[in-house]
């Protein structure tokens, strides 16, 4: 029997479908400070109304949308903002979703975030909890 095996051109081919899914998904950092975790975002190109925040007791959620200009079809620009269709287009453009869990708890409704120049900042005080609790033995 005859077992059939990819080619070295299939092989390209899904390491470049794996890049470009990377490429999509946006460059983070987090920091961690006594009281709180922040994450910053690139998001160049993305309308602050597209993005949405969203927390539970331990993660963070965000989601966002790049959307693409809409063509007019024309060589020139029209007077309402639109632009030609691209000849070459490298942008990526569409929605997609993180999601960051903390080693702890974080305050849900004092959180934070901010969007300028491309770059979003959302910051998550930690959850102030006790690390001793004493219980009165009933008898």
């Amino acid at each position: 029997m005859r077992t059939l095996h990819p080619s070295p051109f299939d092989l390209f081919d899904r390491l470049e479908q794996q890049l470009q899914t990377a490429e999509r998904v946006p460059a983070a950092e987090i920091h961690d400070t006594e009281a709180s975790y922040t994450i910053a975002l690139e998001l160049p190109g993305v309308d602050r109304s597209s993005i949405d925040v969203k927390a539970t007791d331990r993660s963070v959620i965000i989601t966002a949308e790049r959307r693409a200009p809409q063509p007019d079809g024309e060589t020139s620009s029209s007077a309402e903002g639109r632009r030609p269709a691209p000849l070459l287009s490298e942008f990526r453009y569409g929605t997609w979703s993180r999601s960051f869990r903390f080693p702890g708890g974080i305050q849900r409704d004092a959180l934070e975030a901010h969007y300028r120049d491309g770059l979003l900042t959302v910051t998550a005080p930690k959850a102030q909890s006790l690390t001793t609790v004493s219980v009165t033995v009933a008898g």
